[in-house]
């Protein structure tokens, strides 16, 4: 399904341009990190290449055609549990992407215990910690088998012990073959997680580039500026 090629998105809301004629493509392979100032456009433009959103102009193809592929998957910032144990949570969305009782059955109980939730699992999502939620939304993520895994801000609201763990499950979820796309603000993380950044600033692609050399010698002035702390 890979290459996810955008060519000259646009999005406007509110009689406000948020993304800007970007393009761009996204193979398979390295680890791809969107950065920007608050307000720039990555979650919009997650969500562009997620399907969640269609372009105002534009077309987001994938690999070479417009149809939205079923083989990816996105956790947000603020997980939405279902009403149902942890386990129940994951076996549903393998349920709604038509995977056999029996099969849905093993796929849960492995990834379950893969993101460490096995003494949890017939608790209440709901019920869970913050960490402990955004390691259920990945095992349900991680469960579909997706080529391309979106991830906006997965850590953003969890202490430094909880981010340690989401990253290292983020890190097994690579290592088993999916993409890994995601937007954050910790710029500690974009050098752990990521080998090559996006960085956007009003909505349009300033810089893409390597991130070692993104954080070394920025070409912009705007990524300059925002490693400086300089941008909001």
């Amino acid at each position: 399904m890979l290459p996810l090629v955008l060519e000259e998105v646009s999005f406007t809301a509110g009689g406000r341009t948020i993304i800007d004629r970007i393009t761009c493509e996204i193979a398979g392979g390295a680890r791809t990190v969107i950065l920007g100032p608050n307000g720039a456009g990555k979650s919009v433009l997650m969500r562009l290449c997620h399907g969640l959103l269609a372009p105002t102009s534009g077309r987001v193809l994938w690999q070479g055609n417009g149809k939205r592929s079923a083989r990816q998957a996105m956790v947000f910032q603020r997980p939405v549990m279902l009403r149902r144990s942890a386990l129940a949570n994951v076996e549903y969305a393998l349920a709604v992407a038509g995977v056999s009782r029996k099969e849905r059955a093993l796929r849960a109980r492995d990834v379950i215990e893969a993101v460490g939730l096995e003494a949890r699992s017939h608790q209440p999502a709901r019920l869970l910690s913050g960490g402990e939620q955004q390691k259920l939304a990945l095992a349900r993520a991680w469960a579909l088998g997706p080529e391309i895994l979106f991830l906006d801000e997965p850590t953003a609201n969890l202490d430094p012990a909880a981010t340690r763990e989401i990253e290292t499950i983020i890190g097994q979820i690579r290592a088993s073959g999916t993409k890994i796309v995601m937007t954050t603000h910790n710029l500690g993380q974009a050098r752990r997680l990521g080998d090559e950044i996006l960085f956007l600033s009003d909505g349009r692609l300033v810089e893409r580039t390597a991130v070692e050399r993104f954080f070394s010698g920025p070409s912009s002035a705007e990524a300059a500026a925002f490693i400086r702390g300089e941008l909001p």
